[in-house]
Formats: C-alpha cells, sequence, structure tokens
C-alpha cells in the first residue's frame, strides 16, 4: 500500500499525466466554481432585505459559507472528475510501468455512466452523513476519514479492478484484499484533506489504485503457485 502511495505521488506530475492534470484541474475549478455561483445566486433570490448594507453583509456571510461548502463537495465533485477520466489515467500508468501485462479494457459507456452516477451518488451521501457529525467534537474528522476512506478506496480499487476482470470478480477481489483496500482509502482520504491538492485526488487515487491492484494480482498469482 506505501509503495504504490509512493509511486502515485512521483507520477502525477510526470509528463506522460500533465494534460491529464490540466483538464483534472480545469473541470474541478469549474464545477466548484458553478456550484459557488449557484449558492450565491439562490439566496440573493430567495432572501430579499430592506437595507442595502444588510443586502452587503448577506453576500460576505453568503460567500464565506460557500467556500465552507466547497470544501465538503470536493469529494463528489472529485468522482465526477474521476468517471470522466479515469481511463486515460489508467491506460498511462498501464503503458508505462506494466508494458508486459495485458492491457485493461476501458469500460464501455453502459457501464461507465451508471457506475459514476452510483459513486457520486454514494460518496455525496456518505459526506452528507459526516456533515451531520460535524458539531460533535473529534469525531467530525474520524467521520471524514472513515466515510471517505471506505467509498473512495471502493470504487477506485473495483474501478482498477475492473479494466481486468468482470465486476462480479472485480468487487470478489477487493472484498479478499478489504483490510488493504480500505487503508489505502484512508490515503487517499488524507491526500483529499490537503488543501489545493485535494484538486488532483481523482488522478492520484488512481494512479495508486493501478498499482495496488497490480501489486495484489501478483502476489494473488504467488500465493497460489506456493
Amino acid at each position: 500500500m506505501i509503495s504504490s502511495a509512493l509511486r502515485a505521488l512521483t507520477q502525477i506530475f510526470e509528463q506522460p499525466l500533465r494534460a491529464i492534470f490540466w483538464k483534472t484541474l480545469g473541470y474541478t475549478l469549474l464545477l466548484l466554481l458553478l456550484v459557488w455561483v449557484a449558492l450565491n445566486g439562490a439566496v440573493a433570490t430567495l432572501v430579499t432585505l430592506p437595507y442595502p448594507w444588510l443586502e452587503t453583509v448577506l453576500s460576505l456571510l453568503t460567500g464565506i459559507g460557500a467556500i465552507f461548502v466547497l470544501g465538503y463537495l470536493v469529494a463528489p465533485v472529485t468522482a465526477i472528475i474521476a468517471g470522466i477520466l479515469q481511463d486515460d489515467i489508467a491506460e498511462v500508468v498501464e503503458r508505462r510501468s506494466y508494458p508486459q501485462d495485458p492491457p485493461g479494457r476501458a469500460m464501455p459507456l453502459s457501464e461507465a455512466i451508471p457506475q459514476a452516477v452510483k459513486f457520486t451518488g454514494v460518496v455525496i451521501l456518505g459526506n452528507i452523513f459526516a456533515l451531520f457529525l460535524l458539531l460533535v467534537p473529534g469525531v467530525n474528522l474520524i467521520a471524514f476519514f472513515v466515510v471517505n476512506g471506505y467509498l473512495l478506496g471502493r470504487e477506485f480499487f473495483e474501478f482498477a479492478a475492473m479494466r481486468h476482470l468482470p465486476s462480479a470478480e472485480a468487487r470478489a477481489f477487493r472484498r479478499a484484499h478489504s483490510g488493504t483496500v480500505f487503508l489505502s482509502g484512508l490515503a487517499i482520504a488524507g491526500f483529499l484533506a490537503i488543501p489545493f491538492l485535494n484538486l488532483l485526488t481523482p488522478i492520484f487515487a488512481t494512479v495508486m489504485m493501478m498499482h495496488l491492484y497490480k501489486h495484489l494480482t501478483l502476489r494473488s498469482s504467488r500465493l497460489r503457485r506456493i
């Protein structure tokens, strides 16, 4: 797990992934900006105050509140971006790091769209749950890591596995290594908690889980031969 995380950290800024890096950054910032504008616009439309200075104060408070909300939206936005760019990222990793292995298959749209919708929905619900625990001292931070560690670890690993296995076998393989996958998910959640750097979570998580899947596959193969 640690070696996979370290390899991901070194690869996300390398030349082959640089174009995807700019796409990820652009898409993520655009989606977050649209959400911020929508929140401000909704408050300005729904709330009418008698004095201009009150409207100014409300606008400032809304802007600050929207920034706070955006911090919790990075995870679901990451899920959306991952659905768009994951196959591109995975192909770069396989081509550069595992050229001797059979290449994985890109997920067809009939599978990719439901998978992305499910992933995004699950992450949103999980983070809403974590948000409700915000007022409980100490628990909120734990909830953030546990919820995102489990969800992000599961979904990113299953994506990596499904490039090489049928979906049912990919889920079974993930369950067989659930502890390692969860710990790797915690590493992704830690990356997600770092301001600004968390905008690159889709790249980091995909690269890391591709390496982890390859490592676990090799280890399982060796154990079967013993």
